[in-house]
Formats: C-alpha cells, structure tokens, sequence
C-alpha cells in the first residue's frame, strides 16, 4: 500500500471534503490548515531506562521495550508524550529477560537480546526485526511509522507498514470470515452485530487485532494493541506492502519472534493469558435453542436427551425465559419455580445455562435499572444524557463495564441465579449491540478504569470487560468452583475470562467451511474455547448437513447446538433414526475421548499452546500447507478431517510428516503425503499421530455420571521417541492452582523387537481407578511376552485388527512388549 494513500477510504473523504467545504465558506480565510501526514525525522537522541530505549528527532520520541528475549514493544509519541501505558489485553507487560543491549553503528542503532535484533536506522527510524541466528525477518517500509491530527476528537490517526514478501504469508487476526491465509486482504476491526454473516464479511464479533507472519520458512507475530477502530491491509493494495493503522490511540505493536508458528502463539499467550481450566462438563455436547420454554418444554428435551441415551450435559434458556427480557429476572409464567426445575434437571445430569445481556430496561419499577440508577453506573453521553437505545426490553440504559465498581456491582447481581443452581452465563449482544443504529454514538464516555476515553476507545473492549465483570463475580459466589461463561464480543485477552462462539451462521454447506476455519483462527489467535452453532442458526439444515456438522462440532472445543425459533426444530434425533444414531456415535466418541481433550485443555492453560493447530502451524516449512485449511489437529496428536461437501462419500487428506494410523481401521500410512480416504456419512476421517497415548473413559450420558474404575490407553506404536500427556484433577474447582492435579506424562519407542512405555507423573492428585485397559496398536513383531515394572503379564491377546490387550496398574514406570 503507498505511503500517501494508507488511510481508511472514509478518513480520506471526510478529510477532502471538510477541507472543500472550509475553502468554500472561507476562500480568503489563510487560517485554515490542512491535515497533513506527519513523519519522523532523524534520530537526534537516544536514552536508556531500564529495559526502555527512547529514540528522538527532537519532536516525536520512539520507544524500543524489551519484553522477552521474544518480545519487543514499539511505541510512537508524536509529539514526545506518550499515553498513560495501561492495556486490558496485556495486565502485566515485562517478562524474563536474560540479557539484552544496545550498540550505535554508523547508521543504525540495535537492541538485541539472545534470540532478536531490533535495528533502527537513524536517517529515517526505520526499524527491523532479525533473527540472530538465520535471517532478517520483518522490514519497515518507507515512511513508516507516521500519523495525522484528528481535529475533531483530539489525538492522532496513527500508521505503520511494513514490507510485504513475495511469498510471505497471513494468518491469525481471530475473527475473520474467509479463507484461513489472510493474504491479499483488507480487514476492520470493529466488533459488529453481524448477524447471518457471510464469506469475507467484514467486520464480524470480535476484535483481535494479532496476526503471524511466515516467509522463508520463519515466523513472527505483531500484536497491535489499539482498542480504537484499527485496520489491516496485508498485501491487498500494494502487494508489496503490509499495514496496520487506527482512528486513535497510539501507534503501539509488539514483535513476537519465532521462528515457530508454535513460538509465537505461546509467546503472545504469554501476554494475553490463556483460558484459566474450564469445568469438566463445559467439554460435553450442551443443547440450546431461541427459545427453550415452558418448562414443560425444557423437561421434554431433557427427557429426550436420557431416553434415547444420547449424551447431554447443558441445556440452555435463552432470553424468553426472563419477565419481559429484564436481566435477572423470570418469567413465572413460563417458570413457576425455576429453582425447583434446575434442581430436577441437576438430579438427571444436566446443567443450566441462562443468557444475560447488556441492555437493562428502563423501568423505575425494576429493581436492576433502579439500583444502576442510583449508584449512576450507566453510560453517559458528552452532554451528561445517559446513553438509551433500543433493544429487546425495549428503551434501555448500559452499564460502563470499563468501571471497576460497575464490573463489581455487575457480578453481584448472579447471586439469586447462582444460587438457584445456575451453572453457566451467556453474555450476549455485547458489541454492544443496539437496535437502529448498531452501536453506542461516538461521544459515550466510559470510565476506562479512571484512564477515560470516549466510545471510539471502549467500543471495541465494551463485551470482554462485561463478561470479565460476570467472571470475575462468579468466582466469588461460586467459591472455589469454576464459573463457566460464554461472549459474543471480546478484544485480545478475553480468553482469561470466557469460551466464545462464532456468532449467528446459517444453516448451509458454506457456513459448516466458514465455522470450521473459524475456529481455527480463533485458535491461534489466542481464543481456545470455541465453537460454532451446529447446524446453523437461521435457516433449515437437511439431515446430512446436521450430522456433518455435529462430526465437525465433535472436535470443537466448545460443542453446542443452537438455533432460532423461526426454525425448525433441531436436536440430534430431529432427522431420523438414521442420522440419530450416527449422532449419537459421534457424541459418544466426544465422551469417550474426553480425558484426552481434557488434557489437551491443560496444555494450552498451563503452555500456551493452541488447541486446534491447523496443517501450516504443524509444517509450516511446506509452502502448500499456507493453503489447507480444511485439516487441523486437536492437540497434536489427533488429525481430523471433517467432510465438508454434500454428498461426498470419500475425501483428499494430507498428512503430514511422520507415521500415522487411521483411527478407524487401524490402518498405517506415511506422512507427507495425500491420500483418497473412505468417508461415508457414519464416518469423518481421523488420524492418529503413531507413537500417541489416547487416553479413553467409558461412554457416559453426562460428564462424571458414573465412577470410573479403569481407563482405556490406547497406545500407537512408533519406531521414534514420542511423548504424551494425560492430566486429571477435580474437574470443577481450582484446586489444580495449588498442585492437586496428576499430569502423566508417556514416552512409546520401539523397534522390530522390543516396545517400551514408559510413564511419569507430577501433582498431588490421586484418581479413584486402579487399572489401565491397553490397547496396543501396530505391534510389528509376534507379541511373545509382556513385562510391567519386573512382572511378567500372563493375560493378553491380540485381535484381528492387530490390537494387543491386557490390562496394568496405573502407576506402572515401563511397559516392555517382547518378541523374545
């Protein structure tokens, strides 16, 4: 993109024609000034604090932070001042870092520390970032860092653009519709009510404005944390540029090396957070629709559910269940006694989870607009008027979340619904959303946590700080239990405090694409616990398309079914018995699987790692895997390919390097390559990584429903060392906080004689069961005897898929598996 022309479109016009309109009124009046693009000049001066460099032309500062050896933040003062350093998406801003230095060159200056180097030139404070060891990775274009006055609000529209590699690809930026590489695209970020959304629609839900580059096989990521309405343009108008730029704020990204896709989605967790443990049962198929009532109507489903034994841990109320769609309230029409029902649907294994949103009915005689009322804790607008829109309730009033004694108020107002035996929150509409005219008018004030800032600056923070006040709350009323919460709208950060969904998508073939790279941008964006609506929200899936999308939604971190009241109905048995019962494998398999997903969970809560991990994140030194975007790993042991045409009976897959196993049949295949694989309607193709433990629990109807008294281990044998992980705890409190939890580690290896397993563990935890069932997968030699820590195994077989049984104890050290 060129220099002179990297604003947004609408800036430019309003820009031109303002100026058009002041010459016509004034045509002699010399006073008017035009807005003007303003650039840094040479480097002048340079001062050291600490890890901060500042680098000056005598008017405008930059600042170089070191933040890791990774991670480096650069900031632009236009004029020297720079904004009060305070950010929701990152609470705290240093890490660990070893050594680091600045040295002057005869045109440059550099910071480095162990892993990067970050160089600015002094003619024009360009700045680069190089790896220390390989190559130079992101370069400044010319004129970069730069910006222009906002006469109207005050502050600067601020820009950066970097080069654009030839073969340098895209991905990340959360919430996007389209294909999974961004390259060649322009992207706002402005979250937006965008409802039956379609492909390459722009904007959508949320703000994550983070993206990874890859080019000569090394990666890195920028994260511009900018709450305005910012804006991204990798490669669409200059193919040879890649920008980054916003309405306000300041010019403030942080580089995040590589070289790993991996380094750099745990780094950038690293300063967002990641999704704290969420409860065991929030990993079960959870059931919703607009609307679920009466309450005749919610026992009928849930009756359904255990009848036909198809697993189901929530059902969900939207907002018909609340008088007159007042938040925290019910309806006793619909439900008399809304305690004594959750109570009843508790006894049979399932939770309830209740839908509150932002907007609060102004009515005097509503005990929630009254007390917001008094303690003046709703949004106001410049001229002191409190915000009111229309929403469902009709005429309502906002509370400022960006208040930390709102968010606190906030997340007292759950104590009735907790108490009654809610166990989990939905916060919806909180773009915020507003009837007519979308959103909040630009001058809304917030508190901001006492930094203030008008709508521009909250708009884009306005639903993860609503759904951090109902966490936050929750934690304390739920005592040392996990509160479970859902957003629709959310910045960089949000995961500290809720699971998301992909928003209000239609029932078609597209939509079932659009949702299934979705989540994986969500992924590696920092966003793990996410989903989509299963079966479209608006309009009428068949039944192929359902199940297909219930095989899809089985590997989905979060996995619901929701939809719209003008639509038919739609549960797993809603198309036949036929594609009943497919559903119900499916779920089944979910169940089966849930230790391993479980764990996969901690991996990402305790390392940062993404849990979807998409081809290009797994290999990402194959240029070809930039642009699969079907295939993803759950974890890194699980390969799924989910079937996303109609009437496809058979599929290509790619797998990558390495040794794998078809889960179904068994069957081993070499990696790096593509296969033709079966993929009949009763079957979605999955892969195992060989040398995997895939821990397995009996199938329950809901999570925990019976004690467990053996784990099924499911071990895939390898000729290369591989390590996996099994993690347990309590599944519902935050005792793992304080080391009560069991993480197993198992490393399998073996050769044309011998196959060893060896486990260790760490943690205080101790699980009720006594035995592992394993299942011995791909044995290349006649099994002749078995040894368990110095005792020989005398009860094993193998069947005619080539699966070794027998059974040991679960704190077994080594498993050898001879052909002597």
């Amino acid at each position: 993109m060129e220099a002179q022309n990297d604003k947004p479109n609408e800036v430019s016009d309003l820009i031109e024609k303002e100026q058009e309109i002041q010459h016509l009124n004034n045509p002699v009046d010399i006073s008017v000034k035009p807005i003007v693009k303003q650039y840094l000049g040479t480097v002048k001066k340079v001062k050291k604090e600490g890890n901060r460099f500042y680098f000056s032309d005598g008017d405008a500062r930059v600042e170089i932070r070191v933040v890791s050896d990774d991670i480096i933040r650069v900031r632009l003062a236009p004029h020297g001042v720079f904004l009060d350093d305070f950010s929701y998406a990152v609470p705290e801003v240093d890490q660990k870092v070893t050594v680091f230095k600045m040295q002057e060159h005869e045109d440059s200056f550099t910071v480095s520390t162990h892993s990067v180097t970050c160089k600015i030139e002094k003619a024009n404070f360009h700045i680069s970032f190089s790896d220390n060891i390989t190559n130079l990775v992101m370069v400044d274009e010319a004129n970069s860092m730069h910006w222009e006055e906002n006469t109207d609000f005050g502050g600067y529209y601020i820009f950066a653009t970097k080069k654009c590699h030839p073969e340098e690809n895209f991905f990340g930026l959360g919430d996007k519709s389209g294909n999974f590489n961004l390259r060649g695209r322009r992207f706002e970020n402005w979250n937006t009510d965008a409802y039956s959304f379609g492909w390459n629609q722009d904007p959508l839900y949320r703000t994550i404005p983070f993206y990874i580059g890859l080019h000569n096989q090394a990666s890195y990521g920028i994260f511009f944390d900018n709450t305005f309405k910012s804006y991204f343009d990798f490669g669409g108008e200059d193919v040879s540029k890649t920008s980054f730029w916003a309405d306000g704020g300041e010019l403030q990204y942080y580089y995040i090396h590589g070289p790993h896709m991996m380094d750099v989605v745990k780094r950038y967790a690293s300063l967002t957070g990641t999704h704290p443990m969420p409860p065991k049962w929030t990993l079960g198929y959870q059931q919703c629709r607009w609307s679920y009532y009466p309450e005749t109507k919610v026992k009928e489903i849930a009756k359904q559910f255990r009848d036909r034994k198809i697993p189901c841990d929530a059902i969900y109320l939207d907002i018909d269940y609340m008088d007159g769609y007042r938040c925290f309230t019910w309806n006793k029409k619909y439900f008399p006694d809304p305690r004594r029902m959750i109570k009843e649907l508790s006894d049979d294994g399932f939770k309830t989870v209740v839908m509150i949103d932002p907007g609060i009915k102004v009515d005097d005689d509503y005990w929630v607009f009254k007390e917001g009322k008094e303690k003046r804790f709703f949004c106001r607008r410049s001229d002191d008027y409190y915000m009111e829109g229309h929403v469902w309730p009709g005429r309502c009033q906002f509370p400022d979340f960006t208040n930390p004694k709102v968010r606190t108020w906030w997340g007292n107002l759950y104590k009735e619904l907790v108490d009654m035996g809610v166990a989990g929150f939905w916060n919806d509409m909180n773009e915020p959303a507003v009837f007519g005219s979308g959103t909040f008018p630009n001058d809304v004030r917030h508190n901001y946590d006492g930094f203030r800032g008008s709508h521009r600056k909250a708009h884009n923070v306005y639903g993860m700080q609503m759904v951090r006040s109902t966490y936050e709350g929750l934690k304390k009323l739920m005592r040392n239990k996990r509160p479970f919460t859902i957003t629709r709208a959310g910045y960089s950060g949000m995961q500290r405090y809720a699971s998301v969904w992909t928003g209000d998508n239609i029932a078609t073939w597209e939509h079932l694409k659009i949702g299934n790279i979705q989540c994986q941008r969500l992924s590696v964006s920092g966003v793990p616990f996410c989903g989509t609506d299963i079966g479209g929200f608006s309009g009428e899936p068949d039944g192929e398309l359902f199940t297909r999308w219930i095989q899809l939604g089985t590997f989905s971190p979060f996995m619901r079914a929701h939809s719209a009241g003008d639509t038919a109905e739609r549960e797993p048995w809603s198309f036949g018995e036929f594609f009943e019962d497919i559903n119900r494998k499916f779920i089944e398999l979910r169940y089966r699987l849930m230790p391993y997903l479980y764990s996969v969970f901690w991996e990402h809560h305790r390392y940062g790692f993404p849990i979807l991990r998409p081809l290009v994140m797994l290999e990402q030194e194959n240029i070809s895997n930039s642009f699969r975007q079907d295939e993803f790993c759950y974890g890194d042991k699980l390969l799924i390919c989910p079937v996303l045409e109609q009437g496809a009976i058979s599929r290509k897959v790619y797998l990558p390097k390495g040794t794998w196993y078809n889960y179904w049949t068994n069957e081993i295949l070499v990696g790096e390559n593509e296969y033709t694989v079966d993929a009949k309607i009763d079957s979605m193709p999955m892969f195992v990584r060989a040398g995997s433990v895939i821990p397995e629990y009996p199938v329950m109807q809901y999570v925990d429903e019976k004690a467990i008294t053996e784990v099924v281990m499911n071990i895939y044998s390898s000729d290369y060392e591989v390590n996996s992980f099994m993690y347990e705890d309590h599944g519902d409190t935050f005792a793992y906080e304080q080391d009560i939890y069991l993480e197993k580690k198992f490393t399998v290896k073996g050769d044309s004689q011998i196959l060893r397993v060896n486990q260790l563990t760490e943690g205080l935890y101790t699980p009720n069961y006594e035995l592992y069932a394993c299942n011995v997968m791909g044995v290349q030699f006649q099994v002749k005897k078995i040894i368990v820590d110095n005792m020989e195994v005398t009860d094993f077989y193998t069947n005619d898929k080539n699966c070794l049984h027998f059974k040991c104890n679960k704190n077994f050290s080594e498993i050898q598996i001879l052909s002597l």
